[in-house]
């Protein structure tokens, strides 16, 4: 038997492409049709941006671990978060969980080491780009990062908050994207981490002008994986 995986939600579109990669993947694994069983809590993304606006990565904890207790009830054995800038509150959350946790920079870091990766520029929303979230995971995999500029993490912050986390894709915010992937190519990153599990959306090896990590379905097969 297949075990129980617990997605600890907080955007609804990064949230719900770990999801359906989950289930549309574990045929692969399992047989036509089949996949783990699969639990999913979201509270409403309004009371995590209050925490996060204010700097309370305590709070931001608290409502994780709801969640966290919410799945355990459902029978999830481990559990994993689509959102790579709540992870920032991880440190709060491990000591007091009733379930394991699969870490996404540690997901992505490992698949960067193993495809041969030297350098990898971070995306993601402000939050997390100047977090030490993959600082601290790539550093442990002896490998090298480049951030965007502080113009740039601005501009993409708000493409993320503003736009892709309620369904808005655009193509100018794809060329945007490009264009910082392309001066982050210029700057030494042979790969670039898909930082913000919307990016995948409109962010992939077609249209990078650098190899793309995708944290979102990185940490849905590492949730497959160890399911199964």
């Amino acid at each position: 038997m297949a075990r129980h995986i617990g997605i600890v939600a907080c955007s609804a579109e990064g949230a719900a492409l770990c999801y359906r990669t989950i289930c549309v993947e574990g045929a692969a694994l399992m047989g036509a049709h089949a996949h783990p069983e699969v639990s999913m809590h979201t509270p409403s993304l309004a009371d995590y941006m209050a925490c996060i606006y204010r700097g309370d990565w305590p709070g931001v904890a608290e409502l994780m671990l709801a969640s966290a207790d919410k799945l355990q009830k459902t029978g999830a054995e481990f559990l994993i978060c689509p959102d790579n800038t709540i992870h920032q509150a991880l440190p709060y959350v491990l000591p007091r969980s009733p379930l394991p946790w699969l870490h996404i920079a540690e997901v992505v870091a490992a698949e960067a080491a193993a495809r041969g990766f030297r350098r990898i520029g971070i995306t993601g929303t402000r939050w997390l780009v100047d977090s030490t979230v993959y600082p601290d995971k790539f550093e442990a995999q002896g490998l090298g990062y480049e951030r965007p500029t502080e113009a740039e993490r601005d501009e993409i912050n708000r493409i993320i908050m503003d736009e892709l986390v309620c369904s808005t894709f655009t193509p100018e915010s794809v060329a945007y994207f490009q264009g910082v992937f392309g001066r982050l190519k210029d700057a030494g990153c042979d790969a670039v981490v898909l930082g913000c599990t919307e990016i995948p959306l409109i962010m992939n090896d077609g249209n990078s002008p650098l190899p793309t990590l995708d944290s979102t379905r990185l940490l849905a097969r590492a949730a497959l994986g160890r399911a199964v």
